[in-house]
């Protein structure tokens, strides 16, 4: 299945949405946002067959929603064309923010979990560039509305990125500070954060600086998680920690 979103007169082409329904009673919804060059069928599999890579708590009763950003040049590989859901130079707080993408890949996430049931819980995760869109769904969500004004339109319980750094991080507080919901939701709403000491590709600094950035804007509930040994790629290991925090959130 593929869909387009247009903003400011330009369409982005979303990929194909691959669905690992839920096993016994539907408790709860998470959209897991791939990194970039990936798609959403490579993990389709780590939710399909968990036994298989030995998860100790995954919950069989949560339905996980795998999409497939567009294909879009990006800068901080060249300019080369991969998948990804949004554009980005330099993971820096001064570099500029492709909030056009950003805006129009949270709301293609946020339209997918608009029609899940009223009594589930919806979360979002992902890694890398999936982890950024994930971290700032996250401050669409305390805002209440997109960078472009826009109503965010669902109710979100839990937010965890793995690799992650944040999009739009020297505005964050200033526009999360100033209305009283916006820091009502931001200190409600559950994170983990997870990254590796010696990551190669999303400097260890970066994420750690989105944590602060984080809390300073009013998300009270943010675990940041260190694993010493973990580089960029080791999805597999941390995913059992993501499962078993997902349990302590109620998921």
């Amino acid at each position: 299945m593929a869909s387009g979103s247009t903003t400011s007169g330009s369409t982005c082409e979303f990929g194909r949405i691959d669905v690992v329904r839920p096993k016994g009673k539907h408790e709860a919804t998470i959209v897991w946002l791939h990194g970039l060059g990936n798609d959403g069928s490579s993990y389709q599999n780590i939710f399909l067959h968990p036994s298989l890579f030995k998860f100790s708590n995954f919950n069989m009763q949560i339905k996980w929603i795998c999409p497939t950003a567009p294909t879009r040049p990006v800068a901080i590989v060249g300019g080369f064309n991969c998948t990804a859901w949004f554009d980005v130079g330099e993971l820096t707080e001064d570099g500029p923010d492709d909030f056009e993408g950003l805006d129009a890949s949270a709301a293609h996430v946020a339209n997918l979990l608009t029609i899940e049931p009223a009594d589930v819980k919806l979360g979002i995760g992902g890694f890398g560039f999936g982890a950024a869109l994930a971290l700032y769904s996250a401050t669409c969500f305390a805002r209440g509305q997109y960078e472009n004004g826009n109503a965010y339109p669902v109710n979100l319980s839990a937010i965890f990125g793995l690799r992650a750094w944040l999009p739009g991080s020297s505005y964050v507080r200033s526009k999360i500070e100033g209305s009283q919901e916006a820091r009502r939701r931001a200190s409600s709403l559950p994170m983990l954060l997870s990254h590796g000491k010696y990551n190669e590709k999303v400097p260890y600094e970066v994420a750690e600086q989105a944590y602060h950035q984080l809390v300073q804007a009013g998300f009270r509930r943010v675990l940041f998680k260190t694993n010493e040994e973990f580089s960029h790629n080791h999805i597999l290991e941390e995913m059992d920690d993501v499962c078993n925090w997902l349990k302590t959130q109620g998921f």
